[in-house]
């Protein structure tokens, strides 16, 4: 299997979808979100199944995070997931 280097940059927000998307091998990490006034509110991470393992969620969650605060934003997580991540990194 051929690894992919994958950059935060490369995360996408698709607020028609309410969602941050980091497409993959033909695939898509995600995270749903609810937008808030002067706030994203992560309801939801997911990786699919064959790229569990990779460190994808965490390249998508510090895409999503990049985006947000350049926009000023303040994150509030919700899913479990996201609130861990946030916590390991003091966000």
């Amino acid at each position: 299997m051929k690894v992919q280097l994958v950059q935060p940059s490369a995360v996408v927000d698709r607020p028609e979808r309410q969602r941050y998307e980091l497409a993959v091998d033909g695939s898509v990490v995600f995270a749903d979100y609810q937008s808030q006034p002067g706030k994203v509110v992560i309801t939801h991470v997911e990786t699919p199944v064959a790229l569990r393992g990779r460190g994808l969620a965490a390249v998508l969650m510090q895409g999503l995070v990049d985006d947000a605060e350049g926009r000023g934003l303040q994150i509030v997580p919700i899913c479990s997931y996201a609130q861990d991540w946030m916590q390991q990194r003091k966000l």
